[in-house]
């Protein structure tokens, strides 16, 4: 499964549950997660790895990681659905 493929699933989901969501393409800050999600009071930044690629995050991806979690939200690499369905509840 691609990226592509994998972004595609997880937005599918979010929306079904209503969640409001963004699929960033070009920010004014690099390594924005490629989700931007918000659901139940809760923003969401998720960077999408392919299956098994996770130890390909950058330094500057797990920076605004950690600069989200710090602000309060909730911010993960994942490489499956099932990662985001866990973090969802």
């Amino acid at each position: 499964m691609t990226e592509q493929q994998l972004q595609k699933k997880i937005l599918d989901y979010l929306d079904s549950l209503g969640a409001w969501t963004v699929k960033t393409i070009s920010v004014n800050k690099r390594g924005v997660p490629d989700i931007l999600c918000c659901y139940d009071g809760q923003f969401y930044g998720i960077e999408v790895k392919r299956p098994g690629k996770l130890s390909t995050l950058t330094e500057i991806q797990k920076y605004q990681i950690r600069m989200i979690v710090g602000a309060g939200g909730v911010a993960i690499a994942a490489d499956s659905l099932d990662t985001v369905k866990d973090i969802i509840k």
